[in-house]
């Protein structure tokens, strides 16, 4: 790298001391308001959230005598602390301590001279540098002292090093600002969102077009051709309570007829009351329910359609056998990550997983019952998926599944909150089956969810272009770190101390503190 005039390049550990953590014993953790704070991985994290340079409060801190007691060492004010080992490290975070500290065996901190490196300095250049690119190859990453003090570290003159700073964190104060106010924007764009939702379900939405309808319907009729001026489709006054009567009777209709295809298969003759073993869905509990629009009914899922588990049977499920034929095989992840329609599906099943599993049509809903609960997509395509998905097929064609799925977001927060609190959520198919859902006449099903989906693309589109600016502020940032640390964010002094001459001052301050120690890490080399 080509540093500026009076700029040396030297490894870390010729400007830094490194001093890696202690064990944190359990009967000494838990314990505020004493004299020495004692930092962990997850107080860095802390820090860090809260957009804070520096360390916040913490629960953890030790007397003088009890960190004797363990042989710990403070670290000085100043120091840059990181985490050194696991999947802490790799998130590359760092905290700075305001007073001398002491830090756990996770973590381990870095100092300098005040006179010779401004600690921001320091700070935001570690910012840059990803530790985790030295960690040693093993299942758990780690690094070491020697690790991190070989790093190439620019030094720029001290007074340099200031003007950086200040200017750096001026430029990142305005991006900040900018990036906190596209936050807030995603944040109403998804209350927007549910918003939305809730107006569907509860009939506001469409309050304006059901008034129309209603009016169209006493429209005078035309003497001269005897039409009126709502056309024939939008004349249909079928309510959401004659759709559901309609429903309940043609599921029973379907249920006796294959009862008595069955008993003719089987040269029998039906036995006497055998309707009365008809399944009848589970009717919902309106006692607590708000009132519905004109024309609406309160329901439950399986009284409006077919609700099922999918199919895996075969242990374990990831034989390979199981895997890479014609037949698309759904996961929970493919479920969360789609946008309304699924039909681009990665895993596949052969002749010997559909055979232990069941191919679902096009146009099931499919819901997450484990995991991530209650997120929902729809086929665009013949499908399998396994025990952890729901699949959903209207009873009727005047079921608008597109409004079903619509619906089912905006239940999806009581789905999840119903799920019991073990290692990993679940809810089971009886919660779906009870699950109570307001239903509107079929017309007005399709005019939510023809609405909703204008009103959602919309909000989308919003959100994809605040994705992008998050995306551009994310490479604006590394750009003016990069630019502070190549010398190109502030003009240069000429009546500044170099670099040079600041790195032997430092040098012989070492020799006369350990006057037998050598000298370590590589020449360093000068700006010309």
């Amino acid at each position: 790298m080509d540093l500026p005039k009076g700029w040396v390049a030297v490894d870390l550990g010729d400007v830094c001391e490194f001093q890696a953590g202690y064990g944190f014993p359990i009967d000494l953790q838990g314990k505020s308001g004493q004299a020495i704070p004692f930092y962990k991985v997850k107080d860095i994290s802390a820090a860090w959230l809260s957009d804070s340079r520096f360390f916040l409060e913490t629960e953890n801190t030790l007397s003088e005598h009890e960190a004797a007691s363990i042989r710990a060492k403070p670290v000085p004010v100043n120091s840059v602390v990181f985490a050194k080992i696991g999947e802490a490290l790799r998130l590359n975070r760092r905290a700075i301590t305001k007073v001398a500290s002491l830090i756990d065996n996770n973590t381990m901190a870095m100092f300098a001279p005040a006179n010779a490196v401004d600690v921001s300095y320091l700070y935001w250049f570690s910012l840059i540098t990803r530790f985790d690119v030295e960690a040693r190859a093993s299942v758990v990453p780690s690094i070491r002292k020697s690790d991190v003090e070989t790093i190439s570290f620019p030094l720029a003159p001290r007074a340099e090093q200031t003007r950086i700073v200040e200017k750096l964190e001026a430029l990142l104060s305005e991006l900040d600002a900018g990036v906190a106010e596209l936050k807030v924007a995603q944040k109403k764009l998804k209350a927007y969102r549910q918003s939305l939702l809730k107006a569907a379900v509860e009939g506001t939405l469409t309050v304006d077009w059901r008034a129309a309808q209603h009016a169209a319907r006493k429209a005078p009729t035309d003497k001269a051709t005897g039409n009126t001026s709502v056309d024939a489709a939008e004349a249909s006054s079928e309510t959401g309570q004659q759709l559901l009567a309609r429903i309940l009777t043609e599921r029973r209709t379907r249920w006796e007829a294959k009862q008595l295809a069955k008993f003719q298969a089987q040269n029998k003759t039906p036995p006497k009351g055998w309707q009365s073993k008809y399944p009848e869905p589970t009717a919902p509990d309106t006692a607590d329910l708000p009132q519905l629009p004109e024309g609406w009914v309160w329901a439950t899922l399986s009284q409006v359609g077919w609700l099922d588990r999918g199919k895996s049977k075969h242990r374990p499920r990831n034989a390979p056998h199981l895997y890479g034929g014609p037949y698309p095989f759904v996961q929970t992840g493919d479920i969360r990550h789609a946008d309304t329609f699924l039909g681009d599906i990665e895993a596949t099943y052969s002749e010997a997983g559909l055979a232990q599993s069941r191919l679902w049509p096009a146009g099931t809903m499919c819901i997450t019952i484990a995991a991530n609960i209650g997120k929902t997509a729809i086929l665009s395509v013949k499908a399998c998926f396994p025990d952890s998905v729901v699949g959903f097929l209207p009873a009727v064609e005047d079921v608008s599944i597109r409004y079903v799925e619509y619906f089912m977001r905006s239940a999806q927060q009581k789905l999840e909150s119903e799920a019991p609190a073990t290692a990993q959520k679940n809810i089971n198919l009886e919660i779906l089956e009870k699950l109570v859902i307001p239903v509107p006449p079929t017309l007005e099903q399709n005019k939510i969810a023809s609405e909703l989906e204008n009103l959602l693309a919309a909000a989308r589109n919003n959100d994809l272009a605040i994705e992008y600016s998050l995306k551009q502020a994310t490479a604006q940032r590394q750009n003016i770190l990069r630019a502070a640390f190549a010398g190109q964010l502030v003009p240069q002094d000429p009546n500044d101390e170099p670099a040079s001459t600041l790195l032997e001052r430092l040098r012989s301050e070492r020799a006369a503190q350990a006057p037998s120690k050598k000298p370590r890490g590589r020449k360093a080399k000068e700006a010309s």
